[in-house]
């Protein structure tokens, strides 16, 4: 063991300096110096490992030999102000602090804090008692040891919510999934209730106004841009009006048949016909028509409202303006290849609980309660085939074509009836939108740099303030200004969001089947394609990758 005396501070005592003669002294080890370390005066000093070290191996290598007379000098320990480092996440909106207790020297202090944090340039979202309390612990820390926590978080951006328009009454089309009751519990599916009307006053819709969101922050006190809601126009149609006292509600100003349509509701005369037929001619009504019995064999009926048929549609045409709603059946015929009979075209929806041999568009969505078979059906929206509850509802044959998604309780049959499904196939529209979309935005920050460029060539004010003539040509410029920053906002916003529906297209848009697909139905999704050569049960269908990939989770 050495003698303590061989180690001792040098005059400013910041270090810790070994004196020691070979021959004397050694030999020695590691352990012998670090005992000299853990007196009283060196124990809060940092030990200096690759000097001891050293010490150690040239001590020991001189020992016993003549060169082992002299004195050999070495710093093996000193003093170390404590440390501190601060980190920020990559998104800028964490920052963390690790604080490093002294070895013996000047442990940090708040204003050691303060100073890193105004170099780092963290202004935002901090919090002092978090700081604080870092450096209470720092306290009771041993020399080198350190603490670390978060001192400041930013905080995001909130989005404005979307306009949202609440429809306050039915739809004729909703009476198809609501038969009455009988007594003894059993449903009538002939007899759906009475007849959908409003009167002068009733509410018809209601619309939640979009909200702007609010801006947000990260830890450098950079603003987070927030993207407003979008608006969503609630406009009277014929037969409404907006609420005198209240904008955001649609009301009814006459009696009749309440029409959704694109932008808000219309309320509708209604023309009630007990069979359209030879007898009764053709019918093209500016307003709803209600059919009590059938549409027969080559008729056509237009309408600027909704057509309901409370019988059968058979090889016939209807065109409406809104909703086709059919509470029985469709029924057509193959007249020739890819033509049929029937011909149904709505603005809106189509209703029915079962369709043969047609040919169906819809602007908006398809809805059949119980049979789709070999029919041409072309949705804006969705198509599906099932009842309320899930439980019967056969796509068989025919084409499907939906712009979002196809859901059935079966599609194809147990024959392998050839069955084509096309969903989900505007992605590359999309995109080709938010490509023009980015280069408009493009253009429109090159033409507000130019405006900004040609604001600050102008001479002083003081050499123009009295010129009309200037004075108006400014003021043109500034309104140009404006009007280019609204519309770069405009088209960011709406590239956000058709971003967005680009990115999770296919996760929003697929197949789903309740129970089967049958073998030989033929599934395109995007880009994606493929035959089944088996049954499949109850899965998702989705394009993942290109490739069609089956989901059986539920």
């Amino acid at each position: 063991m050495l003698e303590p005396s061989v180690a001792a501070f040098n005059a400013e005592k910041s270090k810790v300096e070994l004196r020691l003669i070979p021959n004397t002294h050694g030999p020695i080890s590691t352990d012998d110096v670090n005992q000299l370390l853990k007196q009283p005066n060196f124990a809060m000093l940092f030990p200096i490992t690759p000097a001891i070290d050293k010490a150690v191996k040239e001590v020991n290598a001189l020992c016993g030999q003549k060169p082992g007379n002299h004195e050999l000098f070495f710093t093996i320990a000193e003093r170390k102000d404590g440390s501190i480092s601060i980190s920020i996440s990559d998104d800028k909106m964490q920052a963390t602090m690790k604080i490093t207790s002294a070895w013996g020297g000047k442990d940090i202090l708040l204003a050691d804090v303060l100073n890193n944090l105004k170099s780092n340039k963290i202004k935002m979202g901090l919090s002092k008692p978090k700081i604080m309390a870092l450096l209470q612990r720092l306290d009771i820390l041993p020399p080198g040891e350190f603490c670390e926590g978060e001192i400041a978080i930013g905080k995001a951006a909130i989005n404005g919510e979307h306009a949202i328009l609440t429809r306050k009454v039915p739809l004729a089309r909703e009476r198809l999934l609501q038969p009455q009751e009988r007594e003894d519990g059993t449903v009538d599916m002939r007899n759906l209730g009475a007849l959908v009307t409003v009167k002068p006053n009733d509410i018809l819709m209601i619309k939640q106004p979009a909200t702007s969101g609010a801006a947000g922050y990260n830890v450098h006190g950079d603003t987070l841009n927030q993207t407003p809601g979008k608006d969503k126009l609630m406009m009277p149609g014929n037969g409404t009006a907006l609420h005198p006292n209240d904008p955001n509600k649609l009301i009814a100003t006459v009696s009749g048949q309440p029409v959704e349509n694109k932008k808000g509701m219309q309320v509708d005369d209604v023309l009630q016909i007990k069979n359209v037929d030879v007898n009764y001619g053709h019918v093209n009504f500016k307003g709803s028509i209600l059919i009590t019995g059938d549409v027969h064999e080559g008729m056509q009926v237009k309408s600027s409202g909704d057509i309901t048929v409370m019988g059968f549609v058979d090889s016939a045409s209807l065109e409406a303006e809104g909703d086709v709603i059919v509470s029985k059946g469709v029924i057509g015929r193959l007249i020739k290849e890819q033509e049929f009979s029937t011909k149904i075209h709505a603005q809106g929806q189509i209703c029915a609980q079962f369709v043969q041999y047609s040919n169906l568009i819809a602007e908006g969505e398809i809805l059949v309660t119980k049979q789709l078979l070999h029919s041409h059906s072309d949705s804006g929206s969705t198509i599906t085939v099932s009842d309320a509850q899930g439980r019967r509802g056969d796509l068989v044959g025919g084409k499907a074509t939906a712009a979002k998604g196809i859901r059935a309780v079966a599609f194809g049959a147990t024959a392998g009836t050839k069955t084509e499904l096309f969903c989900a196939m505007q992605q590359q529209e999309l995109k080709q939108e938010l490509k023009a979309l980015d280069e408009s935005v493009k253009q429109l920050v090159l033409a507000g740099l130019d405006i900004e460029a040609r604001l600050r060539k102008l001479p002083p004010k003081k050499d123009w303030q009295n010129d009309a003539g200037m004075i108006e040509q400014v003021k043109m410029m500034l309104d140009q200004k404006n009007l280019i920053a609204a519309e770069r906002l405009k088209e960011e916003i709406e590239f956000e969001q058709v971003k967005n529906e680009v990115n999770g297209y296919y996760d929003r848009y697929f197949i789903r089947a309740e129970k089967h697909i049958f073998a030989n139905v033929e599934l395109h999704i995007g880009n994606a394609q493929n035959r089944t050569q088996r049954e499949h049960g109850p899965s998702s269908v989705k394009n993942i990758n290109a490739e069609i990939s089956f989901d059986y989770s539920r």
